[in-house]
C-alpha cells in the first residue's frame, strides 16, 4: 500500500536518480512499457516541483512518453538491482520484459508505476527539448554519444507516493 507525501519530503535526489536508479514508465492506451534511467534530477522551475529526465529517442519508452502526456518514476529497494539492470538492457519492442521480471504494474489512470516500488513519482509533462552538442560546454560531454541525443523532458510533479511500511 501507498500513501500521498509531499514532493519536499522526498529523499536525496543524487542517491535516488544516480545510485537508486528509477524506472521511467508510460502508458499508450493499454500498452505499458518502462526503461531504467540513472540520469535525472529534482527542482522546482516554473513556480512548480519539477523533475527532469533524458531519454533517447531510439527508445521504444520515447514513444510511449511522446504518445501521452504524463509519465512516472519509481524508485526500489536495492534487492530490485538486478531486475532495473534487466529492464534497461532489454527492449519492450522484443519481449515484454515486465512480464519477464515478475515486477506488477499498478495503473492509476494514466500514471503506471510498480507495485514493488517504495517512492513513485507522477508527473505531467510540461516542456521537451533535444539536447545540442553545440550547447555543450565542456567536450568530454560528447564521448557520451554518437549522433543519439537525448531529449530532456521536464515534467510538473502530480503527485509523490510512498510505501507504507
Amino acid at each position: 500500500m501507498f500513501k500521498k507525501i509531499e514532493a519536499k519530503e522526498l529523499g536525496n535526489a543524487f542517491d535516488m536518480i544516480g545510485k537508486e536508479w528509477m524506472l521511467i514508465t508510460a502508458k499508450d492506451g493499454s500498452s505499458v512499457n518502462t526503461m531504467t534511467a540513472s540520469w535525472g534530477g529534482m527542482g522546482h522551475l516554473w513556480n512548480k516541483d519539477v523533475v527532469y529526465i533524458f531519454v533517447r529517442p531510439g527508445r521504444y519508452t520515447y514513444e510511449f512518453i511522446e504518445n501521452t502526456g504524463e509519465f512516472t518514476l519509481t524508485f526500489f529497494q536495492e534487492k530490485y538491482k538486478e531486475k532495473l539492470t534487466y529492464l534497461g538492457k532489454v527492449s519492450g519492442r522484443d519481449e515484454n520484459k515486465i512480464e519477464k521480471t515478475g515486477l506488477s504494474v499498478v495503473s492509476d489512470g494514466n500514471y503506471p508505476y510498480f507495485k514493488e516500488g517504495k517512492t513513485v513519482i507522477k508527473c505531467k509533462k510540461l516542456y521537451k527539448q533535444r539536447l545540442d552538442k553545440e550547447c555543450f560546454l565542456d567536450p568530454s560531454i560528447e564521448n557520451f554519444y554518437k549522433d543519439d541525443y537525448h531529449y530532456m523532458y521536464i515534467g510538473e510533479v502530480v503527485e509523490v507516493l510512498e510505501k507504507e511500511v
